[in-house]
């Protein structure tokens, strides 16, 4: 699915710009359509079509191939991916998630409330869930002894409702996801418990910007300009989610607006708009973090060559100072 809008009044000169997303068009996405329809990407010049995805890997290759100049995907797995293909020219520029979603769901009234609340349980994980394969790191970062919790393999789609009929006591999952999805399953809201997998000890990033290095080189202005409306876009759908939600049901119909609104404010609230984001700014990394981050990555990974963090995130077309979101 691919839509292409155009906002404001044309430029003399406009690029078209490709933008693979790494999911549906859902209330997180929301940023990049007002980014569209209130004139950012025309005032830098771009006419930006964005496109879904399939999953946080999905954009990546899409990216390194250069079918696509600019994308948006899971730091994480391009970490893999840049040690599983070495040289392959695309690196992350703006980080969007500072905390990623990744996290445990629990069931105050099946005992689970903190992640020590997981030992002697039952979790439900569905083996391909990108939160699930961060557990190691954060069961050693949370000191949690991950032999005393029963893990029980669950499919996607059974997984909340499996937690919603008591079946289990918590399962892994994405936090904005899980959440509504036990809502609507009838789970009361106070009996929901979401512990952050980033609340607890993991220094992972989540998602962000990533570019094709190449295209990047020869067009350092344009990912600039990209990059300034995305923010900008950002700062309207803080400002005003009910207009984001809007912009995704322009582009997803079948989409509920009260939902992805709701799915919208809890990404701004737990990914985007952190404390150390309001504190020093929206888009960078600490490097400090990132080379934890590795590391932790490296317990649940291993390594085909020396991790080098230079690699995966290039600051360079970021405003000094970063961005200020409020």
């Amino acid at each position: 699915m691919a839509v292409a809008f155009s906002a404001g009044l044309a430029q003399a000169q406009t690029t078209k710009l490709p933008f693979a997303l790494d999911w549906k068009f859902e209330g997180p996405s929301a940023a990049y359509f007002a980014a569209i329809d209130n004139g950012h990407f025309a005032d830098a010049g771009l006419e930006v079509e964005v496109t879904a995805g399939q999953g946080s890997l999905d954009a990546i290759p899409k990216v390194a191939t250069g079918a696509f100049p600019v994308g948006f995907a899971d730091i994480n797995s391009l970490v893999k991916f840049l040690d599983q293909n070495p040289g392959a020219p695309v690196t992350a520029v703006m980080m969007i998630y500072d905390k990623p979603p990744f996290a445990i769901v629990g069931r105050k009234s099946l005992g689970v409330e903190a992640p020590n609340d997981l030992e002697g349980k039952v979790l439900g994980a569905p083996p391909p869930d990108g939160a699930w394969a961060q557990f190691p790191a954060f069961a050693e970062a949370a000191g949690i002894d991950p032999t005393t919790i029963t893990v029980e393999p669950v499919g996607f789609p059974t997984r909340e409702p499996m937690l919603a009929e008591g079946k289990v006591a918590a399962i892994t999952g994405f936090s904005f996801s899980s959440f509504l999805n036990l809502v609507r399953l009838g789970v009361p809201e106070e009996d929901i418990s979401v512990i952050l997998m980033a609340d607890h000890g993991l220094a992972l990033y989540g998602n962000a910007i990533i570019v094709n290095t190449d295209y990047a080189a020869e067009h350092p202005d344009e990912i600039k300009g990209f990059l300034a409306a995305i923010a900008a876009g950002w700062q309207d759908v803080i400002a005003d989610p009910a207009m984001g939600a809007a912009a995704v049901i322009a582009r997803n119909p079948a989409a509920d607006a009260a939902l992805e609104q709701r799915r919208l404010e809890l990404s701004i609230a737990d990914n985007v708009l952190t404390d150390y984001v309001k504190e020093n700014g929206f888009g960078g990394i600490d490097p400090a973090r990132m080379k934890t981050a590795v590391e932790q990555l490296g317990m649940n990974y291993e390594f085909q060559n020396a991790p080098d963090a230079s690699l995966y995130f290039d600051g360079s077309f970021l405003p000094e100072g970063l961005f200020e979101l409020k």
